[in-house]
């Protein structure tokens, strides 16, 4: 039996195919243009709430937890200096990392302070530079090493200091200072102690002193002025203070003036460590506390 449809023709086919082909163009035209007339969607109104986003608000991309623009400082003198002196030069401090490390770490803790250096070397531009914005004061013995350091390192606060003492006078110096007066806590100008530095600038004795480091005057031979009245000055400094306590360090503690003298004025109750030559003592206020004993 015949069939009386009519068959489709190509022609027709290929009229249907390029109408659709034309519909999805308009219509992808349409969405395209849609999605382009609409405002971005900004990363700060990102939020993975299904509540809408107040503008008022911040969100954590509005507030990040680093700035944006983060403010520059610049390197302060002091360490500028000091890491300039020493890439630049051969010459190293003469305590070694650990013993350097115990003070350090003080340091750490209370800069900026007050600290009062008996010596000054090839340490001292670090030490200032580790009390950035304190007052660090060197106290040297030799009138011509000061005037050589200033032309190297004018930013250091240093003072000459004169010691009439010898090494060799050690042990008449210690049973001296087992006397009665040299047990009394005040200043050390007006001390009646014959240990008792009393040479120094009004303004030395009028700080209160926060760290003391003994490493000087010179004490290796019998002819030198060795550290009897240094060790003795820094304790009696330490124990006048109107409060609070005062970190002490002698270096050198191998020889027999540093060893005796820094445990019978500094005291061995007050020693906290000592790390190869070095000792570190705290000393508290005796005026904060009256009836204390002159060692613990």
């Amino acid at each position: 039996m015949r069939s009386n449809s009519k068959p489709h023709s190509p022609f027709n086919t290929k009229l249907i195919l390029i109408c659709a082909s034309v519909v999805l163009f308009v219509f992808l035209l349409i969405t395209t243009t849609s999605s382009f007339s609409k405002p971005p969607i900004s990363q700060s109104h990102l939020s993975n709430s299904t509540h809408p986003v107040d503008d008022s608000e911040p969100t954590p991309l509005d507030c990040p937890s680093l700035p944006l623009t983060p403010t520059c400082t610049k390197t302060p003198p002091s360490l500028a200096n000091a890491l300039i002196h020493y890439a630049t030069t051969n010459i190293t401090p003469q305590q070694t990392v650990k013993e350097i490390s115990v003070s350090a770490r003080v340091l750490e803790k209370k800069a900026p302070c007050n600290f009062l250096v008996f010596g000054l070397g090839h340490d001292s531009l670090m030490w200032a530079g580790l009390n950035h914005g304190g007052r660090t004061v060197f106290l040297e013995e030799d009138k011509a090493w000061i005037e050589q350091i200033k032309q190297k390192l004018p930013s250091l606060e240093s003072y000459h200091v004169e010691y009439v003492t010898k090494v060799h006078q050690a042990d008449d110096l210690l049973e001296t200072g087992m006397k009665e007066e040299c047990k009394v806590v005040g200043d050390p100008r007006f001390s009646k102690c014959d240990l008792a530095l009393k040479g120094f600038r009004n303004e030395i004795y009028d700080m209160e002193w926060d760290l003391i480091m003994v490493d000087a005057p010179t004490g290796f031979h019998d002819e030198a002025p060795g550290r009897m009245n240094a060790i003795y000055t820094a304790g009696l400094m330490a124990r006048n203070r109107e409060e609070g306590e005062t970190d002490v360090f002698v270096h050198d503690v191998n020889r027999v003036v540093e060893d005796k003298f820094s445990m019978a004025f500094l005291c061995e109750g007050y020693l906290r460590e000592q790390q190869g030559l070095l000792r570190h003592f705290t000393i508290p206020s005796h005026r904060s506390r009256s009836g204390r004993p002159f060692c613990p």
